[in-house]
């Protein structure tokens, strides 16, 4: 039957977002077909998401893409505040934390959206995938054992069958559209302007900000790492045309700030926008589902809006791939499970910190960061006995390690890859059989990584004879003991299809 299938997954949506390029290269790695369509001619060039967060760090560097991310983007600069006198007071615009064994990455990255998302073309086409521009999903029907799209580009307009279809295609999502999804909640009453500009008369070593806490006269100059532009960000009247020509950028910035110095030399993108908070009904509705802005939608406050859609397709890959390759499909209810009551958290956080800059309040702390996000709450979560400390469900930890070889590793090296880690403390190896995509490490002095710093024992607390499944997505699936094991196995049948190897 495999063969009435163009592809297993069809993703809808490749130049507006980071979603759809996420599932993308996690799919691509994990050996399944598919095709990633956007309708627009050329890929998004501006920066409306330029901040990556601790735990999305985390994501690009299971992906392969960190540290190119990294050189092209850079830190966030010290928050400059004027006075109507022209003076400044300045503070750093995050608390400054120091990494730590087991969260390794602490500050929000700054990267142009427009970088982000060519690291990740860059990343998938060595994967030996592109997305094709200029092809619109122009209608789709589903049935119970996949979908037809009906697709216009270049070459006219063609129909093709998947297993899947994933609606990576923003907030105007007509995936969502299609298919009756409620997407509920707010227009904030905030509209605001955006734009990547070359400028003159600031420094690049500040956020400046002018007018605080006045919604008539606020507006913020940033110097986007790893470029020379300036983004410009402000709110403007609820109607009317903005004027974004260099000329009326500069003009406005004038009579914001009082100063004449300050020039706009050319635009490179631009947007007027208003805020709004939704979130989906539903995530999935049969053999289609939603991702990124296409479920949710959050003011910019925060820098959670890409992170967000990152990590739900970071989520929703693995499983996906499992039930393509045989898993339970009752596997891809857990993504909305998962997800769902993270948008709706994150939404109320976002909406918070629209409020907090409105009245001049800006200072972000850990809240945004995403460390703490978890599923203890979902059916994946296995764990016995009830513990205290990290459980089943929360994100697993990182730590320094030593091979039995001699060799430096951390844990999150361990992690990196398509597969399941299960980790046995003080155990032996031949106390479990060998799984499929499963991949074993003994954490031990007779194991072949050694927890030569307690870093490892600090961060799990767990008892000789404990074990640690840790899921494709770095989250930890279970927590179990040594006579455990037929509860480790169900498991792993019931939530990933995989059964010991004979």
């Amino acid at each position: 039957m495999k063969a009435q299938f163009a592809v297993d997954v069809l993703i809808c949506g490749a130049g507006a977002g980071a979603a759809g390029l996420t599932l993308a290269i996690d799919l691509a790695r994990r050996g399944i077909t598919f095709r990633l369509i956007e309708k627009t001619q050329q890929p998004f060039h501006g920066s409306r998401g330029k901040g990556i967060q601790p735990r999305s760090q985390e994501v690009f560097e299971d992906l392969g893409i960190l540290d190119r991310l990294m050189a092209v983007g850079g830190v966030y600069p010290t928050d400059r505040r004027y006075r109507d006198d022209g003076s400044y007071s300045e503070a750093e615009f995050t608390e400054s934390t120091a990494p730590t064994p087991a969260e390794p990455y602490q500050q929000p990255l700054m990267v142009r959206q427009f970088l982000t998302e060519q690291v990740m073309r860059e990343r998938l086409l060595e994967l030996g995938h592109a997305p094709e521009f200029g092809c619109e999903l122009v209608g789709f029907d589903q049935d119970a054992d996949g979908v037809t799209a009906r697709l216009a580009g270049k070459g006219g307009e063609e129909r093709m069958r998947a297993r899947w279809l994933v609606g990576a295609d923003g907030g105007r999502s007509f995936v969502r559209h299609a298919l009756a999804i409620g997407f509920p909640g707010k227009t904030l009453g905030v509209r605001a302007l955006v734009a990547d500009t070359v400028l003159t008369g600031l420094t690049r070593e500040a956020w400046h900000r002018f007018g605080e806490g006045d919604m008539q006269r606020q507006i913020a100059i940033c110097p986007l790492a790893g470029t020379d532009l300036f983004q410009l960000q402000g709110p403007v009247p609820a109607e009317g045309d903005v004027d974004f020509s260099a000329e009326g950028l500069t003009a406005l910035i004038a009579q914001r700030t009082g100063r004449t110095d300050i020039q706009v030399h050319s635009v490179a993108w631009s947007s007027a926008y208003t805020m709004n908070a939704r979130l989906a009904d539903h995530y999935r509705l049969g053999r289609v589902l939603l991702v990124g802005d296409a479920a949710h939608i959050h003011p910019p406050t925060g820098g959670q809006g890409l992170n967000t859609s990152v990590q739900d397709a970071y989520n929703l890959g693995w499983k996906l791939a499992a039930v393509v390759q045989g898993a339970p499909e009752a596997l891809l209810d857990t993504y909305e499970e998962e997800r769902r009551p993270v948008a709706a958290s994150v939404l109320g956080l976002s909406t918070r910190l629209l409020g907090e800059m409105q009245h001049g309040e800006l200072r972000r702390g850990r809240e945004v960061h995403q460390l703490d996000i978890g599923y203890p709450e979902s059916s994946l979560a296995l764990q016995h006995p009830v513990r205290s400390g990290i459980a089943a469900g929360d994100r697993a930890p990182d730590a320094p390690l030593r091979g039995a070889a001699g060799q430096a590793l951390r844990l999150f090296h361990l992690f990196q890859g398509t597969h399941w880690t299960l980790l046995g403390y003080g155990v032996t190896r031949d106390s479990v059989p060998a799984w499929p995509g499963v991949q074993v490490h003994i954490v031990g002095p007779e194991g072949d990584v050694i927890d030569e710093q307690g870093q490892f024992q600090r961060a799990y607390q767990l008892a000789i004879g404990e074990w640690v499944l840790v899921r494709p997505d770095g989250y930890i699936g279970a927590i179990v003991t040594s006579g455990q094991r037929e509860e480790l196995e169900a498991y792993l049948l019931v939530h990933a299809g995989i059964s010991p190897a004979a």
